[in-house]
């Protein structure tokens, strides 16, 4: 089964296409925010455009039906999604980083590669969490606290499955492998969805708070 889908992802030509969409899908992404939604906060404008520079037309998808101020209503489901894009724009960075430096670069194996790139996938992860707090005056050790628990959970199961399948669908390849690129898509992506239902939980049971309504963003603008 593996061996079949790294047949089908290994090709330069697909790997170009989904690359393609990824850049369509970015500019879309900008010009939406700063023509349309620009009462967004900055820090959720960085997430936005990196959740779709990850995942391309899915991660567009995910913030046409989430992020904007049209959305009709607001959900649950709705908030889980702004709440892991918040925490996947953050892994990503630190997953990309850790495959190219343990894989890429130094050829190190499973163990290894695991450890290293979950470690800079937390750093980041959290990072972009606690940042926004700390922006709002809240102290370091304030907003470490508050926001430790919950954002372990959903960084753990973001990244378990992320680096699962990135080690194993990746396989031997190296960085001028199409496969080495294309395993990092699929993996990255699959991870957010994985930890949707983790932070559907964590709203539910007011771990977290999730993100709020772009559409209050858009209003609390106009009053200002």
């Amino acid at each position: 089964m593996i061996e079949q889908i790294q047949n089908l992802i290994d090709t330069w030509t697909g790997l170009g296409v989904w690359l393609a969409l990824v850049a369509a899908s970015v500019i879309w992404v900008i010009r939406d925010l700063r023509t349309n939604n620009d009462h967004i906060p900055s820090i959720m404008q960085w997430v936005w455009a990196l959740t779709v520079l990850y995942s391309g037309p899915i991660g567009l998808l995910i913030y046409r039906y989430s992020g904007r101020k049209e959305i009709p209503t607001d959900s649950l489901a709705r908030k889980g999604f702004r709440s892991v894009a918040h925490c996947y724009s953050g892994c990503g960075i630190g997953e990309i980083l850790g495959v190219i430096i343990s894989v890429g670069l130094f050829a190190m194996g499973n163990f290894w590669a695991a450890i290293i790139t979950f470690s800079l996938a937390y750093i980041f992860g959290f990072a972009f969490n606690i940042g926004p707090m700390m922006q709002n005056g809240m102290s370091f050790k304030d907003a470490f606290s508050g926001a430790f628990l919950a954002e372990s959970i959903s960084i753990v199961v973001m990244e378990s499955v992320a680096i699962t399948t990135d080690l194993y669908l990746g396989g031997e390849s190296t960085m001028g492998d199409a496969l080495f690129w294309s395993s990092l898509y699929v993996s990255l992506s699959l991870g957010l969805f994985a930890a949707w239902p983790a932070n559907l939980l964590l709203i539910k049971t007011g771990m977290k708070g999730g993100m709020g309504d772009p559409r209050d963003a858009e209003q609390s603008a106009h009053c200002h």
